[in-house]
């Protein structure tokens, strides 16, 4: 994840709170279209440095920045989703890029609160854990959607080709945004930036486990609960079933890495041994 700067940080955190109060308002159907005007203020965000720069401009007064909104989207966004806008540009960034960022998260978190209302929050969670191992497991697939030598479109039809049918029409949305949205990223780091907005959304810390074998029922409540008491939140597992680590497992959360596997032991082994 892009660590932000710290105004940009502060911007964030008033940001979610004016989304979360928007959000407790709408339908499931409005939190959809919200989230879609958000991604089309993130897509044309992402399209000019200039005007990221022009609305992250301190010197510029509220009033022409949300001037300059009007006229760039007119009625192609809802009025909620220029309010928010506007409440954006009005605060300080670290640098304009940080505005992008955050309207992405925005974005990200009004799709979880249109999912929450639809009852699918916990399918997406899921399912997007599920897509980045598809990922993993077939390396031509990735790259096909991450080049940049074909069109979006081919990369969406792509996507469709492969998902369509086994994941909810929401999920498959998102993962659309994922595909033509990267700004510059790969797309396993676009996918895990949006996983980590998910939980963040829900205000918990998703751990990703690697063991040989799968766990019991009991053993995979035994560490939720561990790692719940060393968290001090909520901590959700996704698993992952690797025969080549051997024994133990591996356990990822944000930046940290838990290892006990018995490849890693060898490693650790192999290394003092010609230090």
């Amino acid at each position: 994840m892009k660590i932000l700067g710290g105004s940009s940080r502060a911007s964030i955190l008033t940001l979610r709170k004016s989304l979360a109060d928007l959000v407790s308002k709408q339908s499931a159907t409005e939190a959809t279209q919200f989230s879609a005007d958000l991604f089309t203020v993130l897509t044309v965000l992402s399209s000019s440095v200039g005007l990221r720069r022009a609305l992250t401009d301190n010197s510029r007064d509220a009033a022409s920045k949300a001037e300059l909104i009007s006229n760039i989207f007119g009625k192609n966004v809802t009025e909620a989703a220029k309010t928010l806008f506007s409440q954006a540009v009005a605060l300080r960034w670290s640098n304009p890029a940080e505005i992008a960022d955050a309207v992405e998260n925005l974005a990200v978190e009004s799709t979880c609160a249109s999912t929450d209302k639809s009852g699918e929050l916990e399918l997406l969670e899921n399912q997007l854990f599920d897509f980045a191992r598809v990922l993993i497991a077939n390396p031509e697939f990735r790259q096909a959607l991450n080049t940049t030598s074909d069109t979006d479109s081919n990369k969406l039809a792509l996507l469709e080709s492969v998902v369509a049918g086994k994941y909810s029409l929401l999920t498959i949305n998102l993962l659309k945004r994922v595909v033509v949205l990267r700004r510059g990223r790969s797309i396993d780091a676009t996918l895990a930036t949006y996983s980590h907005y998910v939980s963040n959304s829900r205000n918990r810390l998703v751990a990703h486990v690697k063991t040989a074998i799968a766990l019991t029922e009991g053993q995979t409540s035994a560490l939720i609960a561990a790692l719940t008491k060393q968290m001090g939140r909520e901590v959700h597992i996704n698993i992952e079933i690797d025969p080549k680590v051997l024994g133990g497992i591996s356990i990822r959360y944000a930046d940290d890495v838990i290892d006990g596997t018995v490849v890693n032991r060898l490693a650790e082994a192999s290394r003092a041994l010609v230090s």
